[in-house]
C-alpha cells in the first residue's frame, strides 16, 4: 500500500511539473514580442508537452486506478471516484490532443517567422486563436478538480 501510494506521489509530481514546464511558459510566450524568444519558449514547451505533461497525467490517472483499487474503493459506487475518472478521461482525450494540436502550430509558425525575421500573417492569426492558452487553462482547471474531488468526497 505504501509503494503504490509513492508511485502515485511520484505520478502527481511528474504531472505537476509537466504543468509547469508546459503551460506556464506558454503564457510567456504569448506576452514576448521577440520572435526569437517565443520561437525558443515554445519550442521548449512542445519539448515539454511529449516527455513530461502527456505521461505524467496518463501515469497519474493510472496510478490512481490502482491506488484507488488496493485500498478497496469501488470505481462505481463512490460518485468521487467516478467524478475524478470522468475528468480525467476528459483530460486525456479532450483537452490534451487539442492543447497539444495547437501548440505545435504555434511552435512551427513560430519558428518559420523567426526564419524569416519578422512576423507572418498565419503567426499572428494563430496567436489570435489562442488555442493553447484556452487548453492549458483547462488543463490546469481540471487538474486542480481532480485534486480537490478526492481530498473532500462531496459524493
Amino acid at each position: 500500500m505504501t509503494f503504490i501510494r509513492l508511485i502515485h506521489f511520484l505520478a502527481i509530481f511528474w504531472m505537476i511539473a509537466g504543468i509547469g514546464n508546459t503551460i506556464i511558459p506558454i503564457y510567456g510566450a504569448w506576452a514576448q514580442d521577440n520572435l526569437k524568444l517565443r520561437s525558443i519558449t515554445l519550442a521548449a514547451s512542445s519539448k515539454n508537452y511529449s516527455y513530461w505533461l502527456l505521461p505524467g497525467v496518463i501515469a497519474s490517472g493510472l496510478t490512481g486506478y490502482l491506488y484507488a483499487g488496493v485500498d478497496g474503493v469501488n470505481v462505481i459506487t463512490s460518485g468521487w471516484l467516478l467524478a475524478t475518472g470522468s475528468i480525467w478521461i476528459i483530460q486525456i482525450f479532450i483537452l490534451l490532443p487539442l492543447f497539444g494540436i495547437g501548440l505545435r502550430k504555434v511552435h512551427y509558425l513560430a519558428l518559420q517567422a523567426d526564419k524569416k525575421g519578422s512576423t507572418t500573417p498565419e503567426l499572428d492569426d494563430a496567436l489570435a486563436d489562442n488555442a493553447p492558452l484556452v487548453f492549458g487553462t483547462l488543463i490546469i482547471i481540471s487538474t486542480l478538480l481532480v485534486t480537490v474531488i478526492p481530498i473532500f468526497k462531496p459524493f
